[in-house]
């Protein structure tokens, strides 16, 4: 099915206000066929603009269902990647589409590029909203070439230089058990697992797992050559956890034993200071807007962070990761490796 009216082979209007991610509303269309078969036509174009914009935002499309949505991803994302080391939780819906995330409402989720710390990671994401919240609830975007420019110039020479440290406790009572993030119940697969994808690991006496990994700060697009700023340091650092939170864990569990906490790739631990700076790096390249049904967001995971605002009533955000691609292919700041602060 081609696409021949005047109408939809006018250039698409990206819109780009302040505060807003680059949106373009798309022509009408009957049913989910014509719109792919538009958009199979629009690649080049939305190749284009992913490069220049990180995020697109695409409102009117005729997506009402997951099967409508996995129509669209294997237009945009044609290959697939695996959840991989899994941190959150999330509802699968089939076909490779989940849920964005399972977390409360009334968390908020910290600005991250998807699966930073793996050696594989999606090179694109795609959202789409299948039912509104009735408050809040959006899907904010940051692009990390300028959160990059906004870091302060020694953290991000501390970055390029040293890279950071992911630790992680795996545990039956609070986050993720080492079962559930490796998709198996035998050690000897978690074992080599970590050999193939350098990363440290220690069994603990009650069976439980820590591990450790250095990766790189910052990388380069493949495409367009720009560095940016790549890494979840502070989504899991123990600084950005709830005060009362924080204290609780740590005497209860000591900070070794925290499901998650982030350090300078020398060990250095972050202050609060530190991460307060990040954090306002994040905030001043930050866009959003507010969900509408039909609504799809294209994001390329290289050169965007994304997160979640806290929201009130029903939510359907659903979410496909694809186009993997290896960080060595991204000129990493720093070589990943196996190690322990």
């Amino acid at each position: 099915m081609s696409i021949t009216t005047a109408e939809e082979a006018v250039a698409l209007d990206w819109r780009t206000a302040p505060g807003k991610p680059a949106t373009a509303r798309v022509p009408a269309f009957a049913d989910i066929d014509g719109a792919c078969a538009w958009l199979t036509e629009r690649l080049p174009e939305l190749t284009a603009a992913l490069h220049e914009h990180g995020a697109l935002y695409l409102r009117g499309l005729p997506v009402r269902t997951v099967a409508d949505f996995g129509r669209v991803r294997d237009v945009l994302v044609p290959e697939r990647t695996p959840y991989r080391e899994k941190a959150t939780p999330r509802s699968s819906f089939g076909d490779d589409v989940f849920s964005s995330t399972d977390l409360p409402p009334s968390q908020s989720i910290r600005m991250h590029n998807e699966n930073s710390y793996t050696l594989t990671f999606p090179r694109a994401l795609l959202f789409g909203c299948l039912v509104a919240p009735a408050e809040q609830g959006a899907t904010p975007v940051a692009d990390v070439r300028k959160v990059l420019a906004n870091v302060p110039p020694v953290l991000a020479e501390k970055m390029r230089t040293h890279g950071w440290l992911l630790h992680r406790s795996y545990s039956d009572y609070i986050s993720t058990d080492w079962k559930t993030a490796f998709a198996t119940e035998d050690p000897a697969d978690v074992e080599r697992y970590c050999a193939e994808n350098r990363i440290a690991h220690a069994w603990q006496e009650d069976g439980n797992l820590r591990t450790s990994q250095l990766r790189p700060g910052t990388v380069h697009h493949p495409d367009t050559g720009e560095e940016v700023w790549f890494n979840h340091l502070v989504f899991w650092n123990e600084w950005a956890l709830d005060e009362e939170l924080r204290d609780t864990l740590v005497d209860e569990f000591g900070r070794e034993g925290l499901p998650f906490n982030t350090s300078f790739g020398d060990g250095t631990p972050l202050t609060r200071a530190d991460l307060d700076a990040l954090q306002e790096a994040y905030d001043r390249a930050t866009v959003r807007e507010q969900w509408q049904v039909g609504d799809v967001m294209l994001v390329d995971n290289i050169l965007t962070a994304h997160g979640r605002d806290p929201f009130r009533g029903d939510r359907k955000i659903v979410v496909a990761m694809g186009n993997p691609i290896e960080v060595e292919e991204c000129r990493p700041s720093v070589r990943p490796a196996a190690r322990f602060a």
